[in-house]
């Protein structure tokens, strides 16, 4: 398993030097990865691209950018033109993002979403390959190719939590990345799903990357009011929600990898040891985040693959 570190794009990260004096931090430690997710600030995707051309071997992700507002020949020029700035570094992950953001923000229609990604995989897919696209379907319709010099092919992961999208995302991605979803789930639900849907398009085993909150504390009951303040809006958005219920878990902090050294070493090995390939760590405002940093470093040998 690697150790990826999932930038918090807060405080100096917040910027896009802040941002590169991270990565080449990270990379400088060691860490296999740097996963930036699209929110309401820097661009993943080109953020990814600047850092690209300011580290030399960290690869670099996006912990996920929604597909709805870009066309997937958008997504894919876009893809491959992080690719071509990072020399063959990047990671493209998408997901479809949340109802209040795409309808209540953007203004668009969230209807049947997995019939969405569907077509969306479809056509993006092949695109990040190189290849020619024909596709006329319910949604899209698409006739066209990405050409960029510099780019062999992007690597694509899928936030896939429910049991339709694990099918897609196996059928049509390099694997999923998740988010608020604990250990027992990921064992019990998504890796078994999206391998099985993998095997059956005939792909080989798919990757999972799987973001985890982390903090370094003496003792998680004292900071526990804390991370569920600061974690609260996660478990109201439905998606995520189902995988709190499934793991048995009443509030986000009951999944996160918090406490002392002993405890996060235990959660890592667990996750290791259920097929986790990447584990994405995000560093949560509660302790010491350089402290866990550090120790995350001490944990890359006892993890590696």
């Amino acid at each position: 398993m690697k150790i990826g570190i999932n930038t918090a794009g807060i405080g100096p990260e917040s910027t896009i030097d802040g941002l590169i004096a991270q990565a080449k931090r990270v990379e400088e430690m060691g860490f296999d990865s740097l996963w930036i997710a699209n929110m309401f600030g820097l661009d993943a995707i080109m953020s990814m691209a600047l850092i690209g051309r300011e580290t030399k071997r960290i690869k670099l992700g996006t912990a996920v950018v929604p597909t709805y507002p870009r066309h997937p020949l958008i997504m894919a020029q876009e893809a491959a033109t992080a690719q071509a700035a990072s020399g063959g570094r990047f990671i493209l992950g998408i997901g479809l993002s949340h109802k209040p953001i795409i309808e209540g923000m953007l203004g668009m229609s969230f209807d049947k979403p997995a019939r969405h990604m569907r077509e969306y995989l479809q056509i993006l897919s092949p695109l990040l390959r190189n290849e020619k696209v024909q596709f006329s379907g319910e949604l899209y319709k698409t006739n066209g190719q990405i050409s960029v010099a510099e780019s062999k092919g992007v690597p694509l992961v899928v936030a896939a939590l429910g049991d339709l999208m694990l099918k897609i995302a196996g059928t049509h991605a390099d694997g999923t990345i998740t988010w608020m979803t604990g250990p027992k789930t990921l064992e019990t639900h998504i890796i078994p799903k999206i391998s099985a849907a993998a095997k059956e398009a005939g792909k080989p085993a798919p990757r999972i990357v799987a973001g985890m909150p982390f903090a370094l504390v003496p003792d998680k009951e004292a900071v526990r009011e804390r991370l569920d303040r600061g974690l609260k809006m996660y478990g109201t958005l439905p998606s995520y929600r189902a995988m709190l219920d499934r793991e048995g878990a009443k509030n986000p902090s009951d999944i996160a990898c918090v406490g002392t050294e002993k405890e996060i070493s235990a959660s890592i090995r667990r996750l290791r040891d259920i097929g986790v390939t990447d584990l994405n760590c995000t560093l949560l405002g509660v302790g010491d985040r350089d402290l866990t940093l550090q120790f995350l470093q001490t944990e890359l040998k006892a993890t590696a693959a």
